[in-house]
């Protein structure tokens, strides 16, 4: 006879199985959702791009040809595939795409790759495979999670303005892009979409955080950024939107007695 307490652990699995392409061992929860992992997957992601940073915008005479773009190499055009396979849910057409393939499979130009921006879908995949489970609002658009955050909608998710909080290892640091640039902290949640990018924090140290984010020069790409005395985001341009700081498993307050 199977125990009602064995029982819901296994629906809970089932259910995310059913709307997600999360491998057995996220699914399952082989281990808890921390911080470490988080950061590690993220660090092997970028070590599989060749490590490439973006303190200094490399100098080009014209724009790079598209077998330059590190998306639609041998090797990392599926690479992005898996990111978005992984980090959408099964529902989701864009599950389908990969780095230089539409959802039918057919290769798109690189002069449009700005409409297949995979940004959005690195942060879902490398939370679904540190085992956020359910509870992260997997998207392939930033503002899907930064919204949810700032309305209180995911369990795991708290927003925070950048001159409020300092951000830690395994934290989001968002920010506007494009027409969005304008958009502040007050302004969140908003009720439609909007283009950003998020980076997740990989390492924190005096005056600088390290952070790896998807899509930027078409990889994995690391990124210093300034930050204050106290810890927070130092003010840019464009200016940061959010940060978003994610609650692991073993800073997830216990839940009440019954």
């Amino acid at each position: 006879m199977i125990r009602p307490a064995a029982v819901l652990p296994l629906l809970l699995v089932l259910a995310d199985c059913a709307v997600s392409h999360a491998p057995d061992f996220a699914a399952r929860k082989f281990e808890p959702f921390t911080r470490e992992d988080t950061v590690a997957i993220a660090m092997r992601e970028w070590r599989l791009f060749g490590q490439p940073t973006e303190d200094e915008a490399p100098v080009r005479h014209s724009p790079p040809l598209p077998r330059e773009k590190p998306e639609r190499l041998p090797g990392l055009w599926e690479r992005v595939g898996e990111y978005w396979w992984i980090g959408q849910n099964a529902d989701a057409p864009e599950s389908a795409l990969t780095g230089k393939h539409d959802q039918a499979g057919k290769v798109f130009p690189a002069s449009v790759d700005g409409d297949y921006a995979w940004s959005a879908a690195f942060i879902s995949y490398v939370m679904r495979v540190a085992g956020a489970g359910t509870r992260f609002p997997y998207s392939p658009n930033h503002a899907t999670y930064v919204n949810a955050a700032a309305a209180g909608k995911s369990p795991i998710l708290r927003a925070h303005a950048p001159a409020s909080y300092a951000p830690k290892p395994g934290d989001l640091v968002c920010r506007g892009r494009e027409w969005a640039r304008g958009l502040h902290f007050s302004d969140l949640p908003t009720a439609y979409s909007w283009p950003g990018h998020c980076d997740i924090v990989a390492a924190a140290e005096p005056g600088r955080l390290s952070v790896i984010g998807g899509n930027v020069n078409d990889a994995v790409t690391m990124t210093h950024i300034p930050v204050t005395q106290s810890g927070t985001l130092a003010e840019t341009q464009p200016p940061w939107l959010a940060v978003l700081e994610v609650i692991y498993d073993a800073e997830a307050e216990p839940e009440a007695d019954q």
